[in-house]
């Protein structure tokens, strides 16, 4: 089996789900009343300059202002040489003022608590290249390998750039072995949109939308269609039609590739992608040889520990350990991608003693990421044994996506006990007692709380009341967590 990609559209929000060899790679969900903002662009009006942070923040209309750093403002916000990427020795101030227009692009979602994160470096792509329109450099992917195949689609560019009056244009792998006049008419495509985003730009007030990326199902179709995919599914049939219409116009090549998917069970189900985006929500990520791996993702960094678990091997424990770390490299790349984990990510593989075992375990990391769309860099192994890496986050994980802190333990991973609580209520108790005149006490807390005070704790209590000379009773709320409590004064 190949690639395959398939598309469950509802009314509510539209998922692809890329799957490799039946295994299921990659999720990307779009809700319809919360789409992403990456390729956007707009007429942004700079609200704060922070000296301190070489950085600025700019409204364009979201909730949240937007962050700007110095190092992705174009030197001609100011006047100097277009293009031109610097910060000079004055600080940001001498760039942007407070109140300034400028024409920016978002290159990552608000995450979390933080805004969008901007750029003056506009990049527009297309199927085969990406219109960089401030500067003059040509580019070609690192994932092009064929060097005679590199230089004939710059001589291409080269050529045709002059016609255009300028502009940089990066090709990306789609353009290998592309016929000359398709790649020009891409080019051509992308001169006439930058064109109408100018003229927007200029008409439109500050804080508007100037241009909108496409939808999740086109980007999915521009972006992720190549030539090893074997089917795209869509269980929707005017999608399906709409796609149809947009691959008919930019990549003929591509239709007979896509098809509606009529069937009555749902296709996630059909293919088990339901199944693995539940799994992909867990903690724990079981490996065939019996090992696991644990992934905690935090605000500052996502780790990984890998163990043997009920995998005790057949030789000798090195070769055990051997054998587990090198399993859990493909599982490692797979979850990294399924979940969109980015940020700095440590992973703590099983100590191996075998400087031979460590680079062969480290190549196989190497080779499961040359796969991720991603892009990402190993640091080698520290002094402490840990892998340190870094990926790429441009849009919210698929934790962040699907789920939400627990209203329990706030996203802490868990709660007081119950005997905890039993003894801060006593603490209360005494601080009510002792500044306030009341009859008695009413303790209002869950059931557990209440059954432990009225068991275990029930010689504890009667000290309670005899020490304050008052009658303590205890209410149960059925509502309350764990850790919630009243002390009532009747």
């Amino acid at each position: 089996m190949g690639m395959e990609i398939l598309i469950n559209v509802t009314p509510h929000e539209t998922r692809v789900a890329v799957v490799e060899n039946g295994v299921l790679q990659d999720v990307f969900i779009e809700r319809v009343h919360k789409r992403g903002l990456v390729g956007n662009i707009y007429k942004g009006r700079v609200a704060r300059v922070l000296p301190g942070m070489q950085a600025a923040f700019v409204e364009i209309g979201l909730d949240r202002a937007a962050f700007l750093h110095a190092s992705d403002i174009l030197l001609a916000a100011k006047g100097g040489e277009e293009g031109k990427v610097r910060t000079p020795p004055e600080g940001i101030s001498e760039l942007l003022t407070e109140g300034q227009e400028i024409l920016v692009q978002v290159v990552k979602d608000p995450l979390g608590t933080k805004g969008a994160r901007l750029t003056m470096q506009i990049a527009i792509p297309s199927r085969y290249v990406v219109f960089v329109p401030y500067t003059q450099h040509i580019g070609v992917s690192h994932r092009l390998e064929d060097v005679a195949e590199r230089q004939r689609l710059k001589d291409i560019v080269n050529a045709f750039v002059p016609q255009e009056g300028g502009g940089g244009y990066i090709l990306r792998t789609a353009a290998e072995g592309i016929r000359e006049e398709d790649l020009r008419a891409d080019m051509d495509f992308l001169h006439k949109l930058w064109q109408s985003v100018e003229e927007r730009a200029r008409s439109e007030p500050p804080e508007a939308l100037i241009h909108e990326d496409l939808p999740l199902v086109l980007r999915t179709l521009r972006d992720l269609v190549r030539s090893e995919i074997e089917k795209l599914r869509i269980d929707s049939r005017e999608t399906c039609q709409k796609v149809i219409a947009f691959a008919e116009k930019f990549m003929p090549e591509m239709v007979s590739c896509i098809e509606h998917y009529p069937g009555e069970r749902p296709i996630f189900d059909l293919y088990g992608v339901e199944d693995e985006i539940q799994k992909a929500l867990e903690r724990r990520v079981p490996l065939k040889s019996g090992g696991y791996l644990i992934i905690d993702q935090t605000e500052a960094m996502t780790t990984i520990d890998v163990n043997t678990g009920a995998f005790v091997g057949h030789r000798n424990l090195e070769e055990t350990i051997f054998k587990t770390n090198l399993e859990a490299t493909y599982a490692i790349a797979r979850q990294l991608r399924l979940r969109n984990l980015g940020g700095i990510i440590i992973l703590d593989l099983i100590d191996m003693e075998d400087a031979e075992h460590k680079r062969q375990v480290l190549r196989s990391l190497e080779k499961y990421l040359e796969r991720d769309h991603a892009r990402t860099h190993i640091s080698g192994v520290s002094a402490l044994g840990l892998v340190e890496m870094t990926r790429k986050r441009t849009r919210e994980s698929l934790g962040h996506i699907l789920c939400e802190p627990c209203p329990v333990c706030k996203g802490r991973g868990s709660v007081k006990t119950a005997e905890t609580v039993c003894y801060e209520i006593f603490r209360e108790i005494l601080r009510e007692a002792r500044q306030y005149e009341s009859q008695k006490l009413l303790v209002l807390a869950s059931q557990e709380v209440v059954d432990l005070m009225l068991d275990e704790e029930s010689a504890s209590v009667a000290e309670l009341e005899e020490f304050i000379k008052r009658p303590i009773r205890f209410q149960v709320e059925s509502l309350y967590t764990q850790e919630q409590y009243d002390v009532v004064l009747t």
